[in-house]
């Protein structure tokens, strides 16, 4: 019963942020958009069952480093962006690290391609259409980083991990789309619930034992 305390109160702290705090104040909005994220470190450590080893520590970079992000997205798009592809980074390292290879797998790369093809001309016109013209290469640059983050997670075949990536670009999909695009019905709910559930997937995949070999 322990175990599943703490994913409990992630899914509840979660939970309360997406549909009970307020937009205004900004610092109170932003602080409990944070603590889902701080637990879900902390989960992500405790998977690591002893002394984290190098891979997981560069997992864990990851994670913290998209907290980081969560906070600064709320103060500038930029730098929070800029972060988040920082934190992909991260997410790229270590699941290369634990590559395994597989002709299917590695031929997903196919359909991430045309997808992130498909995705970033969308938004490269719709941000063109309204004259953003200053977020068109961070935009393109942070949709490569995401898609290969996605990818090197489907080449771990760890499936917590390959949930996690895919939620997670699902997330920034209907996000982008929201933002520069047309407005998303629910959008809130959509983009958080599927972030807090990519982060936790990704935490919880440090308990794989592949993670040990490197």
């Amino acid at each position: 019963m322990k175990k599943f305390v703490l994913p409990l109160l992630i899914f509840f702290m979660a939970g309360l942020y997406i549909f009970s705090i307020p937009e205004d104040p900004t610092i109170l909005k932003v602080t409990f958009k944070l603590i889902p994220m701080i637990l879900i470190l902390v989960y992500a450590y405790l998977q690591c069952r002893s002394k984290p080893n190098p891979t997981q520590w560069i997992l864990l970079v990851g994670l913290f480093t998209c907290m980081l992000a969560d906070g600064f997205i709320a103060y500038s798009f930029i730098l929070g962006l800029a972060t988040f592809l920082v934190g992909h980074l991260f997410y790229v390292v270590g699941f290369s690290r634990a590559w395994k290879f597989s002709k299917i797998r590695f031929a997903m790369i196919l359909f991430i391609l045309t997808y992130s093809f498909l995705m970033g001309q969308t938004l490269v016109t719709a941000l063109m259409e309204n004259e953003n013209t200053a977020l068109v290469i961070p935009v393109i640059a942070y949709v490569i980083v995401i898609s290969l983050m996605a990818w090197t997670a489907i080449m771990t075949r760890s499936k917590w991990a390959i949930l996690g990536s895919l939620l997670f670009v699902l997330s920034d999909s209907i996000l982008s789309w929201n933002m520069f695009v047309s407005d998303v019905p629910q959008s809130t709910f959509l983009i958080m619930s599927t972030y807090y559930s990519a982060q936790f997937f990704i935490a919880h995949s440090l308990e794989q034992n592949d993670y040990t070999l490197f």
